[in-house]
């Protein structure tokens, strides 16, 4: 149940196009089905990072059973997507990583 939520004050045109390789390249970093995949994108908002407004993000990845080990490898591969996508700077973006317990995160009626 990877869930990927960006948040960027970077203005995207193809938002589905952009949608799409981030949920790939997410299921594909943790080694999970797309199927799972879920992806959020608010971009164009109000967002200072150091008192400036030019390019950032924030962006919070969650998933059942995340490694903790794994974060810093996750961190490199996520801002250099951004990056490469959108021109933000490694050095302006915040990453949240979470690993909410199974009976914390429901899906179809049920939990996990």
């Amino acid at each position: 149940m990877p869930y990927l939520s960006v948040q960027t004050n970077v203005r995207v045109d193809d938002q589905a196009g952009f949608i799409s390789r981030l949920s790939q390249q997410t299921a594909a970093m943790l080694g999970k089905p797309e199927s799972y995949v879920m992806v959020h994108l608010d971009a164009g908002v109000a967002l200072s990072f150091a008192g400036s407004a030019a390019p950032a993000a924030y962006v919070q990845l969650k998933s059942l059973g995340l490694p903790e080990k794994q974060t810093a490898d996750y961190s490199a591969r996520l801002c250099s997507v951004l990056q490469a996508e959108l021109g933000v700077d490694a050095a302006r973006i915040y990453i949240e990583f979470s690993a909410p317990q199974r009976h914390m995160w429901g899906w179809d009626s049920g939990t996990f």
